[in-house]
């Protein structure tokens, strides 16, 4: 608006633009439930104490949500637990896939899926 305009004058050529709300939407993202992730942090958690794991990462996308474990933070993640709510009626919502990219284990229940990354029990 310049020096000689008017409010009025300025204003009655601008158009008006609306948005939904005040802000627009952002896509939704995958994420994982609480529970869900109480499931994963309990393997973690086991997996850390006995020395095996030590990093994790979490990505949320539009597709899917990954679940990141690293043996060391600089390397890339040994393994990833997936879910992707695209693959549920089909082969199962989670993977589990390792760090070559072979799907070691896919399913409808995540604690089944998760059975993969166990240590079977020793005689001590």
């Amino acid at each position: 608006m310049s020096e000689g305009d008017t409010a009025e004058s300025w204003s009655a050529g601008a158009q008006v633009v609306s948005f939904p709300g005040p802000f627009p939407r952002a896509a939704p993202q995958v994420s994982f439930h609480r529970d869900e992730l109480r499931i994963i942090l309990n393997l973690y958690g086991r997996m850390v104490a006995e020395g095996e794991w030590r990093d994790y990462t979490i990505d949320f996308t539009r597709e899917k949500a990954v679940f990141s474990i690293h043996r060391r933070t600089s390397e890339r993640p040994l393994y990833r637990i997936e879910k992707d709510p695209r693959l549920a009626r089909r082969q199962g919502a989670y993977a589990v896939i390792a760090e070559t990219g072979r799907i070691l284990k896919r399913g409808h229940d995540l604690a089944q899926v998760l059975r993969v990354l166990e240590k079977p029990l020793r005689v001590v």
